[in-house]
């Protein structure tokens, strides 16, 4: 039985903060490093490390369901958040001439992004369970693109709103430790509020209980027998490959995005200021990226996965060109910047729609929900180990050759692209 509360309560703010602290996990945390002068290579690492909770979270989802409620769990992860994100602002780290990873409040920060992380990735677990305890098909169905949305909002607000809120903060006093304070801080409140918020607004559905037809050990089980299937499933080299290797350009770019616009143009960098990365990249990038992927999906369900492989491809590598123009030339024009900037995330967003397609292809069978939990674990590995590396090929190189070598690897998505074998019907609108 679902609830009689209106989904217009619940379901956007839901999803608003199922979005918003992993913006601020992998995004905010990148650029506040930087603005605290950590080196490239350092920042890449420590940051890339943070995306561990949602590469291995298919190993405590099934845990979720037999001990408590989906809705404590979000109330409780919301809760874990809130009270991370609170004592940030107070414990962040302050650098005196020296680098920030060698003072001792940064390893405390750091661990505070990692809780914030691991209760982030188990929020989106109960989150997802409890939109279809919460809903009938039918309004499932209806509300799907509202929560997307909503989802979307929270990538803008975290990318965007906020950077652009510490890069004025800090413009206007010069003190960048208080504007990352302040922004942090508001990030706290409004986490905070929310949560007291769901406590009232999210329904109690009488399906919403912790299951009690299954105990740990048959979990654990079921869990081995499952992981085994999915390597026993045709094609699964190949298909590991493709989960891996499809997006290494943008693995290697996404990390040094932000790093290349902050970084003074006598470092190779585009000397831009935080307001302005956050309005470029956060907000005109992310909308492109938006768009492609809509594009993407109308796309996808005319031509199906195999006809849609190739243009797509071609749209995740070819414009990660614009980013060897703007090293190049390096302009100052937030034009030219920002069109470089959204034809890249267009391009991302519409070549990423077939990757997407075919986790779900791949995942199709006996295991399906669970085979797709493990495929999304493997996406978000191949974005966290180009990641950790990436900073530091950067500094050996240098921009130029850095996002070069981008191009090179380009030619790794191609490969990968080559070797699959899809049902030619798979995806298709009929």
């Amino acid at each position: 039985m679902t609830s009689n509360k209106s989904p217009w309560k619940w379901i956007p703010t839901l999803y608003f903060v199922e979005g918003l602290p992993y913006f601020v996990v992998n995004n905010i945390s990148v650029v506040m490093f930087k603005n605290m002068g950590m080196p490239n290579g350092m920042l890449a690492m420590y940051t890339s490390m943070l995306y561990l909770p949602w590469v291995i979270k298919p190993l405590w989802s099934p845990f979720v369901d037999i001990i408590k409620s989906k809705r404590w769990w979000i109330l409780s992860m919301q809760i874990l958040m809130s009270m991370s994100m609170l004592l940030m602002p107070f414990l962040l780290p302050q650098t005196s001439g020296e680098t920030i990873s060698d003072t001792p409040l940064f390893f405390v920060t750091l661990a505070l992004f990692w809780v914030t992380a691991l209760a982030s990735a188990t929020h989106d677990i109960a989150a997802d369970g409890f939109y279809m305890l919460g809903l009938d098909a039918g309004t499932q169905a209806e509300f799907v693109g509202i929560r997307s949305t909503f989802y979307r909002l929270s990538s803008i607000f975290g990318q965007g709103v906020l950077v652009a809120l510490a890069g004025f903060i800090d413009t206007r006093t010069g003190d960048v430790h208080l504007a990352w304070k302040v922004t942090l801080l508001i990030s706290a409140v409004i986490f905070t509020a929310m949560a007291l918020y769901h406590t009232w607004s999210l329904p109690k559905p009488e399906t919403d209980r912790m299951s009690s037809t299954a105990s740990a050990k048959e979990i654990c089980r079921d869990f081995v027998r499952t992981f085994i299937s999915f390597f026993q499933k045709r094609n699964v080299l190949t298909a590991f490959l493709f989960m891996l290797l499809y997006r290494l350009p943008e693995a290697f770019l996404v990390k040094m995005m932000n790093p290349f616009l902050l970084d003074a143009n006598a470092d190779g960098g585009l000397g831009m200021s935080t307001e302005s990365v956050g309005i470029i990249y956060g907000t005109i990038g992310v909308a492109a990226l938006t768009a492609g992927g809509i594009l993407g999906g109308i796309a996808a369900s005319r031509w199906g996965l195999k006809k849609s492989l190739w243009p797509m491809a071609a749209a995740l590598t070819l414009p990660c060109l614009s980013f060897v123009f703007l090293a190049w030339l390096q302009p100052s024009s937030l034009w030219v910047i920002g069109s470089c900037v959204a034809l890249d995330q267009f391009g991302y967003g519409f070549g990423f729609t077939a990757y997407m397609l075919y986790l779900m292809y791949f995942s199709e069978g006996s295991f399906k929900t669970a085979h797709y939990s493990l495929c999304t674990a493997f996406m978000a590995l191949s974005m966290m180990i180009p990641g950790m590396v990436a900073g530091y090929i950067q500094e050996a190189l240098g921009y130029t050759r850095f996002f070069g070598l981008v191009m090179v690897c380009c030619l790794v998505t191609v490969l990968v692209t080559l070797l699959l074998k899809v049902d030619p019907e798979y995806g298709k609108k009929h």
